[in-house]
């Protein structure tokens, strides 16, 4: 389902964020990518949605080359795609259930079809009685509950999560995690960046380590193996 190719990324400072990584991720995969600070990771997560162009190299996503993707098609690819970011990126002036319908409404789904998937995925994060509550009135945990109900709100094949758990305190961290064990069982694909050592030693899942841009371990139920 993804697949990276001799990837190298070489910013314009001089950093070398990717350095030769061959990776392929299966349909339906649990994946944690962990490393230090300043290893990759995040290129490595932005390269998967196009925020950021390999210098050379292919990534292919069901059959698509994201390298040579032209600009104008990219909000195409994320259809099929949910992104969880750490700082959640709610629109402050939209109600938890706008912010959710939003991710439907900017590709034309029917007014009908919008009130049965939120309502649906709203429930499926437990916001059913916050659906009017605005950004600003609510916690930590339960912004990112809604950042996660955007992101899987069109039912996308592969949800990319960017420390989703890093600004929340520890019982709030495991109930979001909760929520992405439910998403994968349904047999979305989750590619989730993590500096949470409990979380990983916990929940066993497959662990790709990057270090210099560069994978340095790749294995099935690993462990985080840095001290957090």
């Amino acid at each position: 389902m993804i697949v990276m190719k001799n990837v190298h990324k070489k910013y314009p400072n001089g950093v070398v964020a990717a350095n030769g990584i061959d990776i392929e991720i299966k349909r339906g995969e649990f994946v944690y990518v962990v490393g230090p600070s300043g290893a990759g990771k995040s290129t490595f997560i932005k390269m998967m949605y196009r925020e950021e162009v390999p210098t050379s190299g292919e990534i292919i996503i069901n059959d698509i080359n994201l390298a040579t993707l032209r600009r104008k098609k990219v909000p195409y690819l994320r259809r099929n795609m949910g992104v969880v970011f750490q700082d959640f990126k709610l629109l402050s002036k939209l109600n938890v259930y706008e912010n959710v319908a939003y991710a439907l409404e900017v590709i034309e789904e029917n007014p009908d079809e919008i009130r049965k998937k939120v309502t649906d995925v709203l429930a499926l994060v437990g916001l059913t009685q916050k659906a009017r509550m605005f950004p600003d009135e609510l916690s930590g945990g339960e912004q990112q509950r809604v950042s996660i109900a955007r992101s899987i709100v069109n039912v996308p094949e592969v949800v990319i999560a960017d420390e989703p758990t890093g600004n929340l305190d520890p019982d709030t961290a495991w109930e979001i995690m909760k929520i992405f064990e439910e998403i994968n069982a349904k047999g979305t694909t989750i590619v989730m960046a993590t500096h949470n050592k409990d979380i990983v030693n916990t929940i066993r899942h497959r662990v790709i380590a990057i270090d210099g841009g560069i994978i340095t371990r790749d294995e099935s139920g690993g462990d985080y193996g840095y001290e957090s």
